[in-house]
């Protein structure tokens, strides 16, 4: 609030009509709420709200308290070295052996070989050209009747002038590596060597997605068997209109989705009435009405931040007190992750933290605060949402796998603005589902749908994402 003089005295105030006091002081609170309201949007950063990291010049960002430290910027002397290791001589492409002629101190003529001459290996990239495959197809006349008849391509071979390599490194350009369809055919052209248009680049996109549709499909019908779904959302753009890019993610492969809603009816489509797994997410109500719930504690955190962020007092202290407990609960968490605590001892030391989040929580939704009460009640009343993670085994108390699997999602939609059309769309939501299962999987991205789209011009069979027994 501004510390000038107001307008209008206490004296002056007192001297108004009753009536037209009321509505004064009516005004005069509404503009303090909205500019309470205001300011506190003001104060949001990736620390105490949902907005992403990269929301934040990376010069407002809050200074740590690590001392500077006085080295010099890069490799410190004594560290360990790394070096490429060498090939075998035999997997080379040129060997040159080199012997000196004379000696280097009295020139006389030298002879012989050196049992361990010292190996010094050079990279190259090759001259790279298209590999052109021609098919003359003739066409002969029968003696007999008189028909003419062209010989078939043979079984596999596209119609078009794109083989399988080339429409799966297209579309991987565009997807896993970001490039606009322009870019992708200007890198193609003055690279590669292969002649190549945006129109081009759009038919390619097509056929991936058609020979990768299957194995996509696949996977949405396996969500519902799964015993732990980690989801989330972003937004992005579809044309004119907003969408919604969803994401679920399963032990062993995860599935992307782009909608024009952020309502449940995605996740009614991929989950039906059969799932009963657990579903890790933040505190999205589309949600709610499907298996059982682990709120992420991550998003709780910041959510506190927020609290320990406020002006008000009552808000502070109880965003402090909040705070405690939760940094505890990832210490443990931490140690049971990595082995230095077992499951029983965590369990045990976890049981008072979660008595002491409860009483505070409802410390709130009773505080007579109105910003506490809307947070802290609806977390007590699901209050079992928050610990799902203690009561089954192999639930993370976060939903950062999820977040993960957006991450590359979101960059590539900040540098594309989104999709032109629905079967952009369906290209997008296919092929980050088939980057992220096969990094899953450790499996290469490039031959999974290099094999796709050849097995979809032969007419077989998709592979498929599933993981492999």
């Amino acid at each position: 609030m501004s510390s000038s003089q107001p307008p209008i005295t206490p004296e002056q105030l007192a001297a108004l009509p009753p009536d037209f006091q009321a509505l004064l002081r009516a005004v005069i609170e509404y503009y303090e709420r909205r500019i309470a309201e205001l300011e506190a949007k003001l104060n949001k950063t990736p620390q105490n709200s949902s907005l992403p990291p990269s929301s934040q010049h990376p010069h407002a960002k809050l200074p740590t308290n690590k001392p500077k430290s006085n080295k010099k910027r890069g490799g410190q002397p004594g560290h360990a070295k790394h070096a490429r290791p060498l090939l075998p001589t035999d997997k080379c492409d040129e060997v040159h052996t080199l012997k000196p002629i004379e000696c280097r101190r009295c020139g006389t003529k030298l002879a012989g070989c050196d049992a361990g001459p010292l190996r010094h290996q050079v990279w190259e990239l090759p001259e790279i050209k298209p590999h052109v495959t021609e098919y003359q197809r003739h066409r002969l006349t029968c003696r007999g009747c008189g028909a003419s008849t062209c010989a078939e391509l043979p079984a596999g071979v596209p119609q078009g002038q794109s083989g399988p390599r080339l429409i799966a490194f297209s579309g991987l350009l565009m997807a896993y590596f970001r490039q606009s369809k322009r870019r992708t055919a200007l890198f193609l052209e003055a690279l590669l060597n292969q002649p190549c248009c945006a129109a081009l680049t759009v038919k390619m996109q097509q056929q991936v997605t058609q020979a990768l549709r299957p194995p996509y499909d696949e996977l949405v019908e396996q969500l519902p068997t799964q015993d732990q779904l980690g989801m989330d959302e972003s937004p992005t753009k579809e044309g004119p209109n907003k969408a919604w890019l969803w994401t679920a993610v399963a032990g062993a492969f995860t599935v992307f989705g782009v909608r024009l809603s952020r309502a449940a009816t995605l996740v009614e489509e991929w989950l039906g009435e059969a799932f009963d797994g657990v579903i890790t997410c933040d505190r999205a109500k589309m949600y709610w009405a499907h298996g059982r719930l682990q709120w992420c504690w991550a998003h709780l955190k910041r959510d506190f931040q927020a609290l320990v962020d406020s002006d008000d007092g009552t808000i502070k202290r109880l965003g402090h007190d909040l705070m405690r407990p939760t940094c505890e609960l990832f210490g443990l968490w931490a140690r049971y992750r990595d082995g230095t605590l077992t499951r029983r001892g965590w369990l045990r030391l976890m049981q008072p933290i979660r008595q002491d989040i409860d009483v505070l929580l409802l410390r709130g939704a009773f505080s007579g605060n109105a910003r506490l009460k809307g947070m802290c009640g609806p977390l007590y009343d699901h209050r079992d949402r928050l610990w799902t993670f203690l009561e089954v085994e192999g639930i993370e108390p976060t939903n950062n796998a999820s977040e993960r699997a957006l991450r590359h999602a979101v960059i590539w939609r900040k540098l594309s603005f989104g999709t032109q059309s629905a079967a952009g769309s369906r290209f997008v939501e296919t092929m980050l589902t088939t980057i992220e299962t096969c990094r899953q999987q450790n499996r290469s991205v490039f031959d999974f749908v290099t094999q796709a789209v050849a097995d979809h011009f032969a007419g077989q069979p998709a592979p498929s994402l599933l993981p492999r027994v």
